[in-house]
């Protein structure tokens, strides 16, 4: 089984889903990311409440702390 971590690096270039506490998520291109916080760098995201499409973003940052998943 791989670790998070490295599925993570894996997926940099590539579209992820973010989901985030609150029911906000995004999905987007994984531009970076750092390692102690978890900080993601996004780039062409489209941001999501609830579902929902409410705004396109050319580049974002997501806190690490907000994270609940990533997915590849």
């Amino acid at each position: 089984m791989d670790k998070p971590l490295k599925i993570l690096h894996a997926s940099l270039n590539n579209r992820v889903m973010v989901e985030l506490r609150g029911g906000r998520g995004y999905h987007g291109t994984l531009d970076g990311y750092d390692v102690p916080h978890m900080n993601l760098v996004l780039k062409n995201a489209e941001e999501l409440a609830r579902g929902e499409s409410t705004a396109k973003h050319k580049t974002i940052i997501v806190r690490g702390d907000n994270i609940i998943y990533v997915s590849p």
